[in-house]
């Protein structure tokens, strides 16, 4: 079970931007505490999953030599695009994920507030998927909302206890607070 693509051009037909990311202090630093759990590494190919209108793609452009960003809403991909022209280095591109994964390898792979929108079967298939697409050395970088919704099929929290108990990750940073969880897995070199 996951949430559909319906679901998101739904949301994104009602708003251009539904999650507010270029308006609210919340995600702002959400974005910004998100950045600095990479401990100023930089990547040569980097994925980001789930990208919306690119707000987060933006910042982590810096930290990329190659970054390739996705995103399941046509509308969300078309918006991010016009984002993110003319910025050297950087692809979006509309998949629906796990199905869909990109031919890797990856050194980082970005997951912010998106593997709840899977049931824990998919989840396990898309890590699946992941991990031989990582390079060793890299790292998944899940940020997740924490309190309780009924919207998704996972909670948070229950995200990150099913990454946390792959043999393939170690965990590499944490932080912990009141409305999401950040958590950077490093695949061991």
């Amino acid at each position: 079970m996951r949430l559909e693509r319906d679901y998101f051009e739904g949301l994104y037909a009602a708003d251009p931007d539904p999650w507010g990311f270029e308006t609210s202090e919340y995600e702002r630093e959400k974005h910004s505490r998100t950045i600095a759990a990479l401990e100023g590494r930089h990547f040569a190919r980097a994925l980001e999953v789930g990208c919306s209108i690119g707000v987060l793609t933006e910042r982590l452009t810096g930290l990329c030599a190659s970054l390739l960003a996705v995103d399941v809403s046509e509308r969300a991909v078309a918006a991010a695009r016009e984002r993110l022209a003319g910025l050297p280095g950087v692809c979006v591109e509309e998949r629906s994920l796990p199905e869909d994964m990109p031919d890797g390898p990856f050194d980082l792979v970005v997951c912010s507030e998106v593997l709840y929108y899977w049931d824990a079967a998919l989840l396990t298939e898309a890590l699946d998927g992941l991990g031989p697409r990582m390079e060793p050395g890299g790292c998944l970088l899940a940020v997740h909302w924490r309190p309780r919704t009924e919207t998704y099929p996972l909670q948070g929290d229950e995200v990150h206890d099913l990454v946390r108990g792959r043999p393939e990750f170690e965990l590499g940073f944490s932080e912990v607070s009141e409305r999401y969880l950040l958590e950077r897995f490093d695949r061991p070199a």
